[in-house]
């Protein structure tokens, strides 16, 4: 066997081996603890696969979902190859495993791999499609107040250099319909619309919005549609097909809990060769997602450990996991919304949102709440004050348990109630 072909399998073994949870020396496999079948000591199950600080409970996984020890595990152990093999890795099989894992991402999302690239993050995903879009002068568009600030913020740049026009929509936090969300987006539309972008999930809320239904009007008007699905990928199902959007992004290091430093970018087919890449790539064919990926030297571990993170995904189960954040969201949400002083801003409706709601109190600041919760209940938790929400985001995980979710209502009824 030929030098090449021994450190490019030894390369490839270290992403593809299979899923083992907890240890991955073998004098561990025999400490290993299976995953039950019921329900709940799964759950309790899973838990254990977390290292979790005891000063607080950690209800502010939206923002970073820390990877589990399986998965921590195996990028440590990545690490250590790329360490080992050093240049070598990098000049001969770096760019085939990372390859390898995107094809495994575009499955999970049901895309084609030509479609699909692996990035750092939602902004780089977003900003490289709103920022190599081929603005002119007076092109318009579209954006929410809620959407994520980054995002409005390169639209902005893209006004100041290009002379592009932002109109800017607003959603409700209550709507009546998905209509009514649709019509907000189409009645802004006119013939110098280019552009929406469209949340997959608000983040600041975790509010669904009916993304295919906006893509198909949009559509109507020969208007393209960017998703901001940061919250999505390993939170709920996505069917990047069946929403027929032209761009998605989303990072993998909130929901499907990788390490520090992963995305993806969509691009339908068609819409690949007119955007600009933000950094130059060798000769591409138009039509060639790879030619907007050129990033550099960069940290590799972290591409071949969304591997694993999909291992554990799998092993849990996405419709098991979809339906347990779901679960966890209304469990504490459900409790709260008749409570006096109490402001729950996310949608009632169960399939408007999923892990993710947000919660305030009438007489006190965003900011306030947060910091009562941490300073006398220990709650970690985030404070948004922006657009028409103020209240905390609140985003529990997969070893988040009711019992803890129990000490959060009644810290909730206790600062209402000092009104």
């Amino acid at each position: 066997m030929r030098k090449r072909d021994f450190l490019k399998r030894v390369g490839q073994a270290a992403m593809i081996s299979p899923f083992l949870p907890i240890g991955l020396n073998a004098q561990n496999e025999a400490e290993i603890k299976p995953y039950p079948k019921n329900d709940e000591a799964f759950w309790k199950r899973i838990r254990a696969d977390y290292a979790l600080k005891p000063e607080y409970i950690n209800l502010e996984n939206g923002y970073y979902n820390f990877a589990p020890k399986p998965t921590l595990d195996r990028f440590i152990e990545h690490v250590k190859m790329v360490n080992y093999e050093a240049s070598y890795y990098m000049r001969t099989v770096q760019w085939d495993n990372k390859k390898s894992v995107a094809d495994r991402l575009a499955q999970l999302v049901n895309c084609d791999p030509e479609e699909l690239i692996i990035t750092r993050n939602t902004t780089e995903s977003l900003d490289l499609v709103s920022g190599g879009f081929p603005w002119k002068e007076g092109d318009e568009a579209i954006f929410a107040r809620q959407d994520y600030g980054a995002m409005q913020e390169h639209f902005k740049l893209m006004a100041k250099r290009y002379g592009i026009v932002n109109k800017i929509v607003s959603v409700p936090n209550h709507p009546k319909s998905d209509e009514e969300i649709v019509s907000l987006y189409e009645e802004q539309i006119t013939p110098k619309t280019k552009l929406i972008m469209v949340c997959h999930m608000i983040n600041i809320t975790g509010h669904i919005l009916p993304v295919r239904k906006i893509c198909d009007m949009a559509h109507k008007y020969g208007v393209e549609v960017m998703v901001d699905g940061a919250h999505c990928v390993g939170h709920i199902n996505v069917d990047i097909k069946a929403l027929n959007c032209d761009y998605y992004g989303s990072s993998l290091h909130k929901w499907l809990s990788t390490p520090l430093g992963s995305g993806l970018l969509f691009v339908k087919k068609d819409k690949i060769s007119k955007i600009w890449p933000l950094l130059a790539e060798h000769d591409r064919e138009p039509d060639d997602i790879s030619r907007l990926n050129h990033t550099g030297t960069h940290p590799v571990h972290t591409d071949l450990a969304i591997n694993d993170a999909m291992d554990y995904l799998e092993m849990i189960g996405m419709e098991r996991k979809e339906k347990r954040m779901r679960y966890l969201q209304r469990y504490w949400s459900n409790q709260l919304r008749d409570i006096e002083n109490v402001i729950v801003n996310t949608p009632i409706e169960e399939h408007k949102s999923c892990g993710i709601a947000n919660v305030g109190v009438s007489h006190m600041k965003p900011a306030d709440v947060a910091k009562t919760l941490m300073d006398e209940f220990k709650i970690f938790t985030v404070a948004i004050d922006h657009a028409n929400v103020q209240g905390c985001r609140i985003t529990p995980n997969v070893y988040t348990t009711t019992e803890e979710l129990d000490i959060f209502v009644d810290s909730i009824k206790t600062i209402a109630a000092r009104g």
